[in-house]
């Protein structure tokens, strides 16, 4: 990819924070620092990377994107709204009772495969869409993007198994690994690594990544396209809360919306006018 498009990309994430951040303060609840982590991951995907239609969300041949860590659905709204699958101004509702955008994505919401925010539970998910490709013999792929603390849970090994068992190389999963989870530090609560070691040991073919580098992760999609026989996991290095200095690294804000001085605040880091 060109350098052109990769500040394309970079920007239109920045775009994404801004909204992130927006959404957030108006509803007054919500999860920003997953958000933003996540939001680089999320643009790629849906800029540069995901075969997918607004205009048709159910198009039979899309790739499929499952977000498994759905309290982090602020980052995904914003991209949906973006891209054109719902008005932007569905955006300032969220979390309101009744609207389209709640705290975890539903699937009247358009562009929404599969519920989820009951974290464990997305792998599973997305194998089934793996493998329903390959039953089908179609062509599109399935990707599902993690968090770090939720593979603490069980499940997600046991899908991790079945997806290396049936060769699902359809099957493209990232990892947010911003290292902080609603308790505290991922490695204090349960320490998750040798995080390579272990996916590798699964059957997965691994890829480590700076996931706010978007050359790296376009460059780590396209690699996953190639591989054959085994699913891929992209582990993504990422800072919780990125992009706001005073939400960086700070557990606070896994799951409180900032205020309406802090947005300002942010706002003036992220260069909205």
């Amino acid at each position: 990819m060109d350098s052109r498009k990769i500040k394309e990309l970079e920007d239109k994430a920045r775009e994404i924070r801004i909204m992130i951040v927006q959404m957030l303060a108006r509803a007054g609840s919500g999860h920003p620092g997953g958000s933003l982590s996540s939001t680089d991951i999320l643009t790629c995907l849906y800029y540069a990377v995901m075969r997918h239609n607004p205009r048709d969300p159910s198009w039979p041949d899309r790739d499929r994107f499952h977000l498994s860590k759905g309290h982090c659905c602020p980052a995904l709204y914003a991209v949906l709204a973006e891209q054109g699958y719902f008005a932007k101004e569905e955006l300032w509702k969220l979390r309101r009772f009744g609207c389209l955008l709640q705290g975890h994505p539903e699937r009247h919401t358009p562009g929404i495969e599969v519920c989820s925010g009951s974290l464990g539970q997305g792998l599973s998910v997305a194998l089934g869409m793996s493998l329903a490709a390959k039953l089908d013999r179609k062509d599109y792929r399935t990707y599902c993007l993690l968090g770090d603390g939720e593979i603490q849970e069980g499940n997600v090994w046991e899908a991790a198994m079945a997806a290396a068992h049936y060769k699902c190389d359809n099957l493209c999963v990232i990892l947010d690994y911003n290292g902080f989870q609603i308790d505290g530090r991922v490695m204090e609560v349960m320490a998750i690594e040798p995080l390579a070691e272990k996916w590798r040991s699964f059957g997965w073919y691994v890829l480590e990544i700076d996931g706010h580098n978007m050359a790296a992760i376009h460059k780590a999609f396209a690699t996953a396209k190639k591989i054959k026989e085994k699913p891929t996991i992209i582990i993504a290095k990422t800072i919780k809360g990125k992009g706001v200095s005073f939400m960086e690294n700070v557990v606070d804000f896994h799951g409180r919306a900032p205020s309406r001085e802090e947005e300002d605040l942010a706002m003036k880091e992220l260069g909205e006018s």
